[in-house]
This record gives structure tokens, sequence and C-alpha cells, in this order.
């Protein structure tokens, strides 16, 4: 995977492949990276209906932080505010789509968008209110501008 926001994936195994290890705790942690946390958002979404992305990723990221030496922090790991977003915005991006747009070429698909970028958060909260305990901690409303999804 590399820093451009081009396409990343070429398959959806390999979206499956990702978002298993990551759940099993065996992911390697240079591959758990900001185009994965959205690939496996939309794989839990669109493959997993046993899983509920908003309620259950928040344990399955925690628990992954912590199999790759990672702890979970006022300050470092796990975050509620990003994750819960990012699965909001996934959840409604998959929804504009038709369901059979392969799963990979939709992912690829959404991290053309701003959601690609890092830092797209950033448009809808302050740095202050994002990084703060609260806000890892729990869901905190955007302070910028409210989110469009």
């Amino acid at each position: 995977m590399t820093k451009d926001y081009s396409a990343h994936f070429d398959s959806e195994a390999e979206i499956a492949e990702l978002a298993e290890g990551m759940i099993a705790c065996v992911l390697p942690k240079e591959k758990w990276t900001h185009a994965a946390h959205f690939a496996t958002a939309a794989w839990i979404i669109r493959r997993r209906p046993d899983l509920d992305a908003a309620r259950d990723m928040p344990r399955l990221i925690a628990a992954y932080n912590e199999s790759r030496g990672g702890r979970n922090t006022d300050t470092e790991g796990y975050h509620e505010t990003i994750t819960q977003a990012s699965v909001r915005a996934t959840r409604a991006f998959l929804d504009g789509l038709s369901s059979s747009v392969p799963l990979h070429e939709a992912v690829n698909a959404m991290l053309l968008t701003p959601l690609g970028r890092p830092d797209w958060i950033l448009a809808y909260w302050s740095k202050d209110l994002l990084f703060s305990v609260g806000a890892r901690r729990g869901w905190v409303e955007p302070n910028l501008q409210p989110l469009p999804f």
C-alpha cells in the first residue's frame, strides 16, 4: 500500500485477508494503515452480517492494538470518535453504490475521495477537540461542521 491516494486493493480476497487478519490479531502492524481501516469497515459492513461495524470495531481494534504491543490509553491506541466517524463515512459511501459493485472497487473509489486522506476528519473536528481524552474515549460531535453523512 502506498501513501498516494490512488486505488489500493486489487481484489476482494485481499481485503478479506486484511480484515480477517486484523480480527484474528495476526495482521502485521505495518499493514494496519488508514486504507486498511476503511477496507476492514467496508468488509464488515458488506460481508459479516454477524458483526455490526459501529458496535464491534471498537473492541476488535482495541484487541488488535494490544496484540501488536500497543496500548489503549487516554493518549494512544483506540479512538472512539475517529472510529465511529469512519464507520459512518464508510456505511454512507457504500449505501450510495449499488451492492453489485465489487467491494475492492468500492473501497478504491472511497479512497479516491477526501476520505482517502488521513487528515479528512480535520475538516469536521479541530485537532484540540479530536485529540482530547473525551473524543478518544467516547463519541464527540464535530465542532467545525456537521458530518455530511
